[in-house]
């Protein structure tokens, strides 16, 4: 079933697919961060997809490469019983849409992303730490963190 989710997101956005694989069953799927508000639109509503849970957001940090930053997005459609992984890139310093307004449960998981990596995302309610004290110095989760902190 994972693989038709793929295919469709490669005709309907074929400009905005990076890349895809598999790897143990599980479909991964590179975007432009740009469009990624469409398309988890689209793998929200459409009837055959209705990806309707977020299960997990996330930040990965690469030091050295560009861009530096990657967010990964784990959608499931309760209903369909399918599965789908979304990677989207993010530059230093650069901004990322936010999915709250299409799942609410992004709320949490892109400010634990803003909190531990810096990563920033534009339309967030309320973009504020929620692990680390507000005036703590840094970003605890990037590579380039002192080991020992400040």
């Amino acid at each position: 079933m994972s693989e038709m989710v793929v295919e469709k997101l490669k005709k309907r956005f074929s400009a905005s697919v990076l890349d895809s694989y598999s790897f143990r069953d599980e479909n991964t799927v590179v975007i432009k961060k740009e469009d990624l508000v469409a398309i988890c639109r689209y793998l929200k509503s459409d009837p055959e997809l209705s990806f309707d849970f977020l299960s997990d957001l996330c930040g990965v940090d690469y030091m050295g490469r560009e861009p530096r930053f990657e967010v990964v997005y784990h959608l499931f459609s309760i209903n369909k019983h399918h599965r789908i992984r979304l990677k989207a890139m993010v530059g230093e310093g650069e901004k990322i849409s936010s999915v709250v307004g299409l799942w609410s449960t992004a709320d949490w998981h892109e400010r634990e992303a803003f909190d531990m990596y810096g990563i920033i995302f534009e339309g967030h309610p309320n973009l504020t730490r929620i692990l680390m004290p507000e005036n703590w110095d840094g970003h605890p989760l990037r590579k380039d963190y002192p080991l020992k902190g400040r």
